[in-house]
């Protein structure tokens, strides 16, 4: 079976101070993973931030007040209008790095699990409830398998 090709555009916006950060690359190749099997077309915008922005969004957002790995939001578009945007991505740098190392993760799988992950949710995927969770990670845990990225979910005893 020929793969479906998709036409996506992602701009990639880095206003951290992090020097390791994956090339736009790597950025593309997930974005377009996460979305294969979904959609022909979609523009996704990808933000790159320090702690101090990432805590402020999740506190105006979430009500959370404390930074966070990834906030997604998706974009709405008024009736009658069709767009390609899908939404944007908000991720912080530093908290990926940080819980890439607490977890004992290698960075770039890290990356590219919260990436497609925040990319699910601009598709409308959630884990609020464990049905839906389920449902999201074992999306999440094929594509990094296609990777070669071993499930982040599996905790070792």
């Amino acid at each position: 079976m020929k793969p479906k090709k998709i036409k996506f555009s992602i701009t990639l916006q880095n206003v951290s101070a992090s020097s390791k950060l994956p090339s736009n690359y790597y950025f593309k190749r997930w974005v377009q993973l996460a979305l294969r099997d979904h959609c022909k077309t979609g523009e996704v915008h990808v933000r790159i931030v320090s702690t101090a922005e990432s805590a402020l969004l999740n506190k105006t957002y979430r009500h959370k007040n404390y930074p966070t790995n990834i906030l997604s939001f998706p974009f709405e578009p008024p009736t009658g209008i069709k767009t390609p945007l899908l939404g944007d991505l908000v991720i912080c740098a530093p908290v990926i790095i940080k819980e890439a190392k607490q977890q004992k993760k290698a960075l770039l799988a890290h990356w590219a699990h919260i990436v497609m992950h925040g990319t699910l949710h601009l598709l409308g995927y959630d884990h609020i409830k464990a049905k839906e969770a389920a449902i999201m990670e074992k999306i999440e845990v094929n594509l990094l398998r296609e990777l070669g990225y071993p499930n982040p979910y599996f905790e070792e005893k």
